[in-house]
């Protein structure tokens, strides 16, 4: 009967461990990624016209000098006048409404993929991330994130823009020189592969890596800032930096050689635009004079089209490379967030109980106190094989005050947070006779509250962390919970509700943090209230009166406190005493 979170091979593996992500749960991602229709068509259109309009400004710049030079009457010339004005306004006009268009279709649907993936991860915090790299996962949710918009932006929309330029100017080229037409597609065609397959070649790995290298240089450095004091005591600092530089040196090497196969690429395209006007030249010279009758500017126009064909093209190949990327970063929200909830989570939503009223709870005040009873409990984390803890019996009626003692390792934790259905368990755990797996678990969490080993301070100021178990409270109300966990008179001498705790209180002691934890759950009149080792981070004299302040504070009321700590607690203070066994084996 363990108490320590699975590593690896536990509910890590299954969230932010190596586990890869199948092609459907990508695909569920890049669905999510990709603007729906309505929103998606009015950035495509103007930017295929804009593209369209790009090309047709050049063959009509280069018909009309070429026309002028033959100094015709000038009425012939007013049409192409007029559509190089055009052609040159809606380029940019429609370049611009494609930039806006398209962008606000990816921004709009990357919030939808925020509020889709955070509603997904919700069921399985905390226990179904105790073992996740906070860094890593922070990378997974706002840079591996943000780089699914590009989906839409540099990768759907480019191939779809290019590939239909492509197929309209071949035409338009074929139209007025078949055989230019017929050099141009060949040339296009050989170009994008080549140019697709030596991008491959030099940094497709690399293309792949840089999400889960940018995602390891963030672990690096949240848990070199995070434990700087640590590390600089033990002299584990300059390892940890030379840890940190490789991290970085890999990143660059990955970004570094992605830059030279998109160098490379470029130089292949621009290799073939060349290529594909000489070819022109070579199949257009010989049909000025032939019986097809090519004119001077049309002449022109097959030359100089395909350098403004290749300057669209040169998308295909761009928006492959990045698709590696964008299906990487896929890859990693999708281990990130799994299409199922592990069966050691409880389901946020549940069928109500049979064997009790249907509105036994919801009738029942929060105020009041219910009865706490557990029968042969044990639960697991997800992934692990063997349970944390199992067999624990007790009951907690109001005004009760037990303590659950154990060695470390013991499972105590795992029963607290699986009391506030964190975890899902076995046996039986009931409130007021109505079994807590028909109750959603937010209703169990409103009657039952945990005071973690150590609890979370908010960057901010006391009122700020107090309000939040209690929105309505005041500033009277704030003053007078502090004064029950004696912390009056130590934060009137820091400067009342406004003094700041510093991150995750880092400018309050242990002890300081537990009573500020305590506070809240009275604020909040939580009826059963569970304190997991309260004493973990405070000295021996500060713990004993820390679990006196406790019991006596909490049991106020008539609210029922479970005391969880394998030191010694005065039976004077508790009216009944449970004790885990420890691990075997």
């Amino acid at each position: 009967m363990s108490d320590s979170r699975p590593s690896a091979s536990g509910s890590a593996s299954r969230i932010a461990g190596p586990r890869p992500a199948g092609r459907a749960e990508v695909r569920a991602v890049l669905r999510l990624a990709q603007p729906i229709a309505r929103r998606f068509a009015p950035g495509l259109a103007a930017g295929v016209l804009s593209a369209v309009f790009a090309v047709a400004l050049l063959a009509s710049s280069a018909w009309l000098i070429t026309r002028a030079a033959e100094q015709p009457p000038v009425m012939f010339l007013s049409m192409a006048v007029v559509g190089v004005r055009a052609f040159a306004l809606g380029r940019s006009a429609f370049r611009y409404l494609e930039r806006l268009a398209s962008h606000d279709a990816a921004f709009r649907q990357l919030a939808d993929l925020r509020v889709g993936i955070f509603s997904r991860i919700l069921p399985l915090s905390p226990a179904g991330l105790g073992g996740t790299s906070r860094g890593d996962l922070l990378s997974r949710l706002v840079r591996d994130v943000d780089d699914l918009q590009d989906f839409p932006l540099r990768v759907v929309q480019p191939l779809a823009t290019a590939g239909i330029l492509v197929s309209v100017s071949v035409v338009g080229v074929w139209l007025v020189l078949p055989a230019a037409g017929v050099t141009l597609a060949l040339a296009l065609l050989v170009a994008g592969l080549l140019a697709t397959v030596t991008s491959s070649a030099l940094s497709a790995r690399s293309e792949r890596q840089l999400a889960p290298l940018r995602g390891a240089l963030a672990g690096e450095v949240l848990e070199v800032v995070e434990n700087l004091d640590v590390l600089s005591a033990f002299g584990a600092l300059d390892a940890r930096l030379a840890t940190l530089a490789a991290a970085d040196d890999r990143l660059r090497r990955a970004s570094l050689r992605r830059s030279l196969g998109v160098g490379v690429q470029g130089a292949v395209l621009s290799l073939f635009a060349g290529l594909a006007t000489v070819a022109a030249l070579r199949v257009g010279i010989p049909a000025l004079s032939g019986p097809a009758g090519l004119s001077g500017p049309g002449f022109v126009v097959v030359v100089l089209v395909p350098m403004a064909v290749f300057e669209v093209f040169g998308m295909i190949p761009l928006a492959l490379g990045v698709w590696r990327q964008v299906r990487s970063s896929a890859a990693r929200v999708a281990t990130a967030v799994p299409t199922s909830v592990p069966a050691e989570i409880p389901a946020e939503s549940v069928t109500e109980p049979t064997d009790a009223p249907a509105d036994a709870m919801s009738t029942t005040s929060v105020s009041a106190r219910p009865v706490l009873e557990l029968t042969d409990v044990g639960a697991r984390w997800p992934g692990s094989a063997t349970p944390a803890v199992t067999g624990i019996t007790l009951r907690l009626a109001p005004g009760d005050r037990v303590h659950l003692a154990g060695p470390s390792g013991a499972g105590k934790t795992t029963l607290a947070q699986t009391l506030v259905r964190f975890l899902d368990y076995t046996g039986s755990y009931r409130l007021d006779g109505v079994e807590a797996r028909t109750l959603a678990p937010a209703e169990v969490r409103r009657r039952v509250g945990l005071c973690e080993q150590r609890p979370w301070l908010f960057d901010d100021s006391i009122r700020q962390n107090l309000l939040f178990a209690r929105a309505t409270a005041t500033d009277d109300d704030l003053e007078a919970v502090l004064a029950r966990v004696g912390l009056g008179e130590w934060a009137a001498q820091r400067g009342g509700l406004d003094a700041r705790v510093g991150e995750r209180g880092a400018l309050v002691s242990g002890g300081q943090a537990q009573r500020i934890a305590l506070a809240r759950a009275l604020l909040a009149d939580f009826p059963v209230l569970i304190v997991d080792e309260p004493t973990a981070n405070v000295d021996e004299a500060q713990g004993d009166m820390l679990v006196r302040d406790i019991l006596v504070t909490a049991a106020e009321d008539g609210r029922a406190v479970l005391l969880i700590s394998h030191t010694p607690v005065p039976d004077d203070l508790i009216t009944a005493r449970v004790v885990v066994p420890g691990p075997t084996g």
